[in-house]
């Protein structure tokens, strides 16, 4: 998310503020399996990746609140067979 967040610092050259980033990433990052199980099209289909996209967006506008000072990913795995 902080990466994302980063990108959007950048929307006046790209304009990719964090509605369209969201648009664009949350059918990736909140894969919903009802979609792909039922297939989903049209109205139902847009439907739900509004409502993702809308979370997205909540979370990119919120990302302090949320995740305060948290680190940007864990390095505790390092040592388990990843060249460690």
């Amino acid at each position: 998310m902080r990466h994302l967040l980063h990108m959007a610092s950048y929307s006046s050259q790209t304009n990719m503020h964090a509605r369209n980033l969201a648009i664009v990433w949350a059918p990736n990052l909140l894969r919903s399996k009802d979609i792909e199980a039922t297939g989903f099209n049209g109205t139902a289909a847009f439907m739900e990746v509004r409502v993702q996209s809308i979370v997205v967006e909540f979370i990119l506008t919120h990302v302090e609140q949320l995740f305060g000072d948290a680190p940007l990913h864990s390095t505790s795995w390092l040592g388990a067979g990843w060249g460690g």
